[in-house]
């Protein structure tokens, strides 16, 4: 019995002399430049989203709690209400009209610090002109008639009072804050804004005798706060309870 030889798999194939190229690790710089291409780009990501539809705060001061307390941060919608418009109960933030803020002196830090704060605000992790905004509730907006207080110590929005224990933070026994008196007309094209914590809030009521005359423009609104994001165990969504201000008619006022 003959033997047969095996074919090698090669077999009948001319041999070109050509062999496959190894493949070449990448470099060390490649992988550098991919890395800082990536951060470019979700930088320049977040400073358009920080810059025309959402921006961080923080609460400085307790002139909103119980809603909202001291170093909570916040997410502002800066791109509904231009379309939406806003409304009595949403939670507003506001640059100074003029007056409401008291003129407090720069303080100098080290250069490296001012970058990397600048660094770190470009994607909303920091918040460094949050002393230079306000945070209060709309309570009344262009046309309306707001004036306080009824008997009961309510404020009446178009002649009708509205029930705010929802939100307000009273003192044990109170049903209603202490009565400051006014009697406005809310301009076209500005909003009556008021603190949660009413006795101690500097909003709208102290500041009619500025050129404001205690309202605030609408340019000057940021947008409307929606969202606690800090500490974890405040994480949620702010209540413009809207159902408050349900009943209020529309205002007739010129």
């Amino acid at each position: 019995m003959s033997s047969e030889n095996l074919a090698s798999p090669s077999a009948g194939v001319p041999d070109t002399g050509l062999r496959p190229r190894p493949r070449r690790r990448r470099g060390f710089w490649p992988l550098v430049r991919d890395v800082l291409v990536i951060i470019v780009v979700a930088v320049l990501v977040s400073f358009v989203i920080k810059t025309f539809f959402v921006r961080s705060f923080y609460i400085p001061s307790g002139s909103m709690e119980q809603t909202l307390l001291v170093k909570d941060r916040i997410l502002v919608d800066e791109i509904t209400p231009r379309f939406s418009g806003y409304e009595r109960g949403d939670v507003v933030v506001f640059r100074d009209p003029g007056g409401w803020l008291p003129v407090s002196p720069k303080v100098d830090r080290a250069p490296v610090a001012e970058a990397f704060d600048w660094l770190l605000s470009l994607v909303g992790l920091t918040s460094p002109d949050s002393d230079e905004h306000l945070i209060k509730r709309i309570i009344g907006v262009g046309g309306d008639h707001v004036v306080c207080c009824n008997a009961l110590g309510q404020v009446t929005v178009n002649g009708t009072p509205i029930d705010e224990t929802a939100y307000l933070n009273l003192p044990d026994g109170r049903s209603a804050p202490e009565p400051v008196p006014y009697d406005v007309t809310v301009p076209e094209g500005s909003l009556w804004v008021l603190g949660d914590n009413r006795d101690r809030s500097q909003d709208s009521r102290y500041h009619t005798e500025q050129p404001s005359q205690g309202f605030v423009p609408l340019e000057n609104v940021v947008g409307r706060a929606f969202l606690i994001t800090w500490p974890l165990n405040r994480f949620g969504p702010i209540d413009f309870h809207h159902d408050v201000f349900a009943g209020v008619p529309e205002g007739t006022a010129p």
